[in-house]
């Protein structure tokens, strides 16, 4: 790993792991609650195969695999994240849950300890725009798909696009910020939020990307006017 891919994922978990306990309530605030139905949208375009488990990257404080066990109740779900502290918030809501069905691990996107072809679909949910290179955990992906598998990622669409005659743009680069420092505390996590949605693929480059991994079948599907995107795409049998 170079220095400077090694910095910023150092970078990303600190940040992560310093907003950790801020982060539910700033995602239902600042989506005005419509991240819980992208995500429910999320857990349903997941493909059910021969191994009954899903394996959730960048998991978080667990909302997607919450998710996925609630639409798919006979699957398990490995959850994976490399910032521990989101983690351990996650692992408070399953003891309150009483929620055996989803298992908690930390790790790297980038070099998942799994064999190969051991899970039925792949999802992440915000995360790959945090992860670089991004080639590299694209593949890891298809790489612990079954044959027929489905790698499922939801993300925000690029801000390049103008969406709502530009209003989102601006709520993007100035409201968001702010909100987020007031919240958090945290001067520059919400300005590098904005930063990264701003530098993103378009949904077209995404797929693009996806298809080089060696997904096939790549399609996306644009929500809320384009304010996020979903991206499905399948191994080959």
């Amino acid at each position: 790993m170079s220095g400077g891919v090694r910095e910023h994922d150092q970078a990303v978990a600190g940040m992560f792991g310093r907003i950790a306990r801020f982060y539910d309530l700033l995602n239902h605030v600042l989506s005005l609650g419509i991240d819980c139905w992208w995500r429910r949208e999320l857990a349903n375009s997941v493909w059910r195969g021969p191994t009954h488990r899903f394996l959730d990257l960048a998991a978080g404080t667990l909302d997607v695999s919450f998710a996925l066990r609630r639409n798919h109740p006979e699957y398990k779900v490995i959850a994976m994240d490399f910032c521990p502290p989101m983690l351990a918030l996650g692992q408070k809501k399953l003891a309150r849950r009483l929620e055996t069905g989803i298992l908690p691990v930390a790790a790297d996107g980038k070099r998942l300890p799994l064999p190969d072809n051991s899970v039925d679909s792949v999802t992440i949910a915000f995360g790959i725009r945090n992860i670089l290179p991004r080639a590299e955990a694209l593949k890891e992906m298809h790489r612990v798909l079954v044959p027929g598998g489905r790698a499922c990622i939801l993300e925000f669409g690029s801000g390049r696009d103008k969406i709502w005659g530009g209003l989102y743009n601006v709520y993007l680069t100035r409201l968001l910020p702010a909100i987020g420092r007031l919240v958090s505390r945290d001067s520059g996590a919400y300005a590098y939020l904005a930063r990264t949605i701003m530098a993103f693929p378009s949904a077209r480059e995404l797929r693009k990307e996806m298809e080089d991994a060696g997904f096939a079948k790549v399609r996306y599907e644009k929500l809320t006017s384009g304010i996020v995107c979903l991206h499905v795409g399948e191994k080959g049998a």
